[in-house]
């Protein structure tokens, strides 16, 4: 019997700084390097559909990118000769010809500068993967960050443990193909995202407690609701974990800034995540 194979994680390439170009007429785009391209290929071809062909795109589309240039540009950039003796063709405007080398020269500039920018970030692909994990939009309330310390798998489900900056942390339960695709083992990065409504508050006494996570702290920040209070619990220096709770339960747990805490919620409420 043969086991199935489980997609591995490539391995991450060097950062690198990449863009690209466009031309704009007011909130319109002009051209990019498709329609520049298809623009030098009719100045090439001297064809439509040769130039359509030159590029990839469908004899339609070369069409419509004209005349979306044409109307943008408030003059003609390419012209159609009729047929004749020699037969009929497509030509270039003098504008267009302009438009053509106008845009290669930006995109040399363009091209120097991302060299520049690619030279200036060698040594710093740690803020870099920073960057896009503060820029990450998620509806989670708290997005933890840490850095997988032990996988146990189990007969159907794996329990991932992820070290927190302060030095608590967080257990996980997901399914075995979910730690592979993912690539999670001891010591590779990852986050977590908890929403704000599935974590519970207790005060600062030793419980016995079915949740696995059972994260201690200082409440940094009270806002109170007409039902519903907002409830943040700072961890340690960097580290916040905010929790929903009702009013009631507010007022019952005493709760104020710089009063002890407990931040309590399942494994199975933790999603993990990494940067690719």
């Amino acid at each position: 019997m043969t086991h199935p194979t489980h997609p591995t994680r490539p391995s991450r390439d060097p950062l690198e700084v990449g863009g690209s170009v466009w031309l704009q007429s007011g909130t319109q785009t002009l051209g990019g390097a498709a329609r520049i391209a298809l623009l030098a290929a009719i100045r090439e071809t001297g064809s439509i559909t040769g130039a359509a062909k030159a590029v990839g795109m469908s004899y339609k589309a070369a069409w419509d990118a004209i005349d979306t240039m044409n109307n943008l540009a408030g003059e003609p950039l390419v012209v159609r000769a009729s047929g004749g003796k020699g037969g009929g063709g497509t030509t270039l405007t003098a504008p267009a010809l302009r438009l053509i080398e106008t845009f290669r020269t930006i995109e040399r500039e363009h091209r120097r500068f991302l060299e520049r920018a690619g030279a200036a970030i060698e040594g710093f692909a740690a803020d870099w993967q920073l960057i896009g994990r503060i820029g990450m939009r998620t509806s989670a309330r708290n997005q933890l960050a840490g850095k997988v310390t032990r996988v146990t798998r189990g007969a159907v489900n794996d329990e991932v443990e992820l070290a927190l900056a302060g030095g608590q942390a967080i257990v996980a339960v997901l399914t075995h193909e979910s730690t592979e695709a993912l690539g999670l083992t001891p010591g590779s990065d990852a986050f977590a995202l908890i929403k704000a409504s599935w974590v519970l508050l207790m005060a600062d006494e030793p419980a016995r407690l079915s949740a696995r996570n059972q994260l201690r702290g200082t409440v940094s920040r009270v806002t109170r609701g007409a039902v519903n209070a907002e409830v943040s619990l700072a961890l340690d220096e960097s580290t916040t974990v905010t929790a929903v709770i009702t009013n009631q339960s507010l007022d019952m747990l005493a709760l104020s800034e710089g009063e002890r805490a407990v931040a309590v919620f399942k494994a199975s409420s933790v999603i993990l995540g990494v940067n690719d």
